[in-house]
């Protein structure tokens, strides 16, 4: 989906400017390494009614208006809640890795896991590491993500447990059937420290990347006013 106006301004960890115009924005899904682990996610999630995916990974494709690096976000409902994403960029025959948050409305997602994941904005933070063209990940396994609502620690681990996101991107690629798209792809993440989820306020995200200074991304979140 296109939105030609979305501008990105970005830097990146060694301080250049980086102004990204995206035209295409897709959140994947269950891309977990261990498919029998991801089966059973999936039941588990279709016993309390969330639709099981057409395909794994799954592929939502948003608007990219969605997108925001503000650090303040709007919702309807009180029934939100973000989750951290390892985020890939593809601009002008380069690629940049950050973090950002898949803001899902959870009651929706029991009906429509797009336009649950449509629902809400998707917070992007704006430091990015350049990794060129192709995209070196080789250090995959050994980053870590985390994330904390109002101070708790909701998420935390390695992203060995995941599908390598040049991996997602490929599969996505492929599907699409376009690889020349300016692009930005969340990866998927990592399961929850207790497996519930939380309707917080404040939002704080970590990626660690060997050899470079941790990525932070924060936001706040309100429910609008009906």
């Amino acid at each position: 989906m296109s939105t030609p106006a979305t501008r990105l301004r970005l830097g990146t960890v060694d301080g250049a400017d980086v102004e990204i115009a995206p035209t295409h924005l897709v959140v994947a899904g269950y891309t977990g390494r261990d498919q029998e682990a991801v089966r059973h996610h999936i039941d588990e999630l279709a016993a309390i009614g969330v639709p099981e995916p057409e395909t794994i990974p799954a592929f939502y494709p948003l608007d990219v208006d969605r997108l925001t690096t503000a650090d303040h976000i709007e919702v309807d409902g009180t029934e939100t809640s973000g989750e951290v994403e390892p985020v890939l960029i593809r601009a002008d025959g380069t690629y940049y890795l950050t973090i950002g948050s898949d803001h899902t409305d959870r009651k929706m997602e029991t009906v429509d896991i797009r336009l649950s994941k449509a629902a809400c904005p998707k917070p992007l933070a704006s430091t990015v590491i350049e990794l060129g063209d192709p995209p070196d990940l080789v250090d995959w396994d050994a980053i870590v993500v985390r994330s904390w609502v109002d101070g708790t620690l909701y998420q935390e681990g390695t992203l060995a447990s995941m599908l390598p996101i040049t991996h997602v991107l490929s599969e996505w690629d492929q599907l699409s059937g376009s690889s020349a798209v300016a692009l930005v792809l969340f990866g998927g993440t990592r399961p929850l420290i207790d497996g519930s989820f939380r309707y917080g306020r404040d939002w704080r995200m970590q990626l660690v990347v060997p050899g470079h200074d941790p990525i932070e991304l924060t936001y706040s979140v309100s429910a609008r006013s009906n």
